[in-house]
Formats: C-alpha cells, sequence, structure tokens
C-alpha cells in the first residue's frame, strides 16, 4: 500500500510512502487486540481502594440483645456488617492489577491496529516538520490543513520534539507520541492516525521482524 505523503500546510509533496505488508497488512488478531488493551488499562489502575471491615469501624462490641427469646435473629455488635453504619463484607481491598503479556502477543495487537486503521483509509502521512516554538494555534493550522478537525487525531513522531507536544498537549482529542511510545489503546483510540515520514520507517525495523 503506498500513502500520498502532506507537508504541514496540507498539500502533497509528490512524495509516496510503500507500507509494509507485514505490518499495516495483515489479518488482524482480535484477541491478541483484546488482551494488549486490557493490560494497558489494567496498568493503569492505581489500585488503592479500600473499605472498612467491621473490625475496622469504630463502635462498640456490646452485644445488642440477648441471644434467644426476642423472635428475631441473633444478633452480634452494632458493626455486624447487616447494620446501617457497620462494616462491609468483602470490600475492595489495595491491590496490584497489572499482570504480564508476551512481547510477541503485544507486537502482534500493534500490528493489527495499524491493518484496522489501513483497510480503512484512516492513515496519513506527513513530511517530518518542526515548530520555531510552542504555539497552540500553530498546531490547530496544522490540523485544519488535513481538514481533520473535529477527529481524534494521534500524531506519531520519530523522537520526541518539546515545541510540537507543547503545542497539541491544551487540544482535546489531540494526542502526540514517539513511536517508540506508541500502544494498541492509542492507535484504537485516535480516528486519523498521523504517521511521521521518518517514523514509517521506525515501525517497519521494530514490528516487521
Amino acid at each position: 500500500m503506498e500513502l500520498a505523503v502532506y507537508n504541514i500546510k496540507g498539500e502533497e509533496t509528490g512524495k509516496n510512502v510503500s507500507l509494509n505488508e507485514k505490518v499495516f497488512g495483515i489479518d488482524p488478531n482480535d484477541h491478541a487486540i483484546y488482551l494488549d488493551v486490557k493490560q494497558h488499562l489494567a496498568n493503569k489502575r492505581q489500585g488503592t481502594h479500600e473499605t472498612r471491615e467491621r473490625s475496622e469501624v469504630a463502635g462498640s462490641t456490646r452485644k445488642i440483645k440477648r441471644q434467644k427469646g426476642t423472635g428475631t435473629a441473633r444478633a452480634g455488635d452494632i458493626k455486624s456488617p447487616i447494620f446501617r453504619g457497620g462494616g462491609r463484607t468483602f470490600g475492595p481491598r489495595p491491590r496490584d492489577y497489572s499482570f504480564k503479556l508476551n512481547k510477541k502477543v503485544k507486537k502482534l495487537a500493534r500490528k493489527s491496529a495499524l491493518s484496522y486503521k489501513a483497510k480503512s483509509d484512516n492513515i496519513m502521512v506527513v513530511e517530518d516538520f518542526n515548530m520555531e516554538s510552542p504555539k497552540t494555534k500553530d498546531y490547530i493550522a496544522f490540523i485544519n490543513n488535513l481538514k481533520i478537525k473535529g477527529k481524534k487525531s494521534l500524531l506519531v513522531l520519530n523522537e520526541h520534539n518539546k515545541n510540537i507536544y507543547l503545542s497539541s498537549r491544551n487540544l482535546q482529542d489531540v494526542k502526540v507520541v514517539q513511536v517508540s511510545d506508541l500502544t494498541t489503546y492509542d492507535v484504537l483510540n485516535a480516528s486519523v492516525l498521523l504517521l511521521a515520514e521518518s517514523s514509517v520507517y521506525v515501525l517497519d525495523n521494530m514490528l516487521s521482524n
């Protein structure tokens, strides 16, 4: 598959970039995508949730009523989970949600996500560019020139560019990442994938082996 290369003004440069079929043209594996996205979201969870059980709730340990003869169920102290204000039964405790996923599965998931984007014609290749200073209005102009305003976009750069990152971070539905930090979740979460020209070759080297 060949894609035209656009410049920052949204004009075709006359150059074309060929996308590797081993990366952008495979038969997508939905289960690998599911596992990778699940791990990504699980690793982001803090896991600091906690509730108080009956041993941690403040209250008297006095037995509320006598054991027999009341005609109702027997009851212990006021901290019992069956009473209002009592401790919670089997409540959440602090835990680590992260889990391990094989590198080959993660690589397959990324290639599958990129293949989905390529099949739906939601990939654009832009010429490598730089910004003289961090200006949000310049990045907005860049988005408008590519005619993707109102769409959730993900720009993938070959290396970190501070000015481009600072120009985009205050915009909604816009994200800029390095190619080394690209995740399956980011690819699927974006409506349009913008690839810097140099990042295409890096992706080939990373994922085609």
